[in-house]
């Protein structure tokens, strides 16, 4: 059975987000909330946790999983940024966007794409997923919570109560959400794709 926490969505409560922080670096699978519905969330190191979250997503290994980061500087040590990458994204995180760049060394194999060696980076703009990621001092390795046979992300995490309390240790409620999933740019060739439209505006990307 998993935990619930209560955390206030603009002054998140220390004493939990130690707590998630807790779970994560112990093994544990957490849905906590982002700027664009809830996400899946583990350590980055923990292989169980990362299968677990393919099993709920109910994803194969070659999708495209995330590491969401504190800031620009962070996010640079796991993946190789070029000129043009970083200045669109200087000007566009943090917020509801996730970035498809080459991957640096830092980041474990099984987590970049086999074919291209990606992965997906993020910055999210919302206060609580910047406390937690603030507390655990490294990225967060992450997946849009989209159900199997949904297509958009959950944002009820009463709704997720039920449906989840069983397969997560921990749910942040961190209130209701727009569930619409994050605009993804691909930035691996220092030119940005437009992979998906979502919450972020694709104009300055196109």
């Amino acid at each position: 059975m998993s935990q619930f926490f209560y955390v206030h969505p603009e002054t998140p409560q220390s004493r939990l987000i130690k707590q998630a922080v807790h779970i994560i670096k112990q093994g544990g699978v957490v849905v906590y909330p982002t700027d664009s519905g809830y996400a899946l969330g583990c350590h980055i190191g923990d292989k169980a946790a990362m299968e677990r979250i393919l099993q709920i997503r109910q994803i194969s290994g070659d999708h495209h999983l995330t590491l969401m980061c504190r800031d620009l500087s962070e996010l640079s040590v796991y993946a190789k940024v070029e000129n043009t990458a970083f200045r669109l994204l200087k000007n566009n995180t943090p917020g509801a966007y996730t970035f498809i760049l080459r991957g640096t060394k830092e980041v474990p194999k099984r987590l970049l794409n086999e074919k291209k060696k990606t992965i997906g980076l993020r910055i999210p703009d919302h206060k609580i997923a910047l406390a937690l990621l603030q507390e655990l001092g490294e990225p967060l390795m992450s997946s849009s919570l989209i159900l199997p046979g949904q297509e958009f992300t959950e944002s009820d995490p009463e709704d997720l109560r039920d449906q989840l309390e069983r397969q997560v240790d921990l749910i942040m409620h961190g209130g209701v959400l727009p569930g619409n999933p994050t605009t993804v740019i691909d930035l691996s060739d220092d030119v940005a794709v437009v992979v998906r439209e979502g919450a972020g505006d694709v104009k300055p990307f196109l």
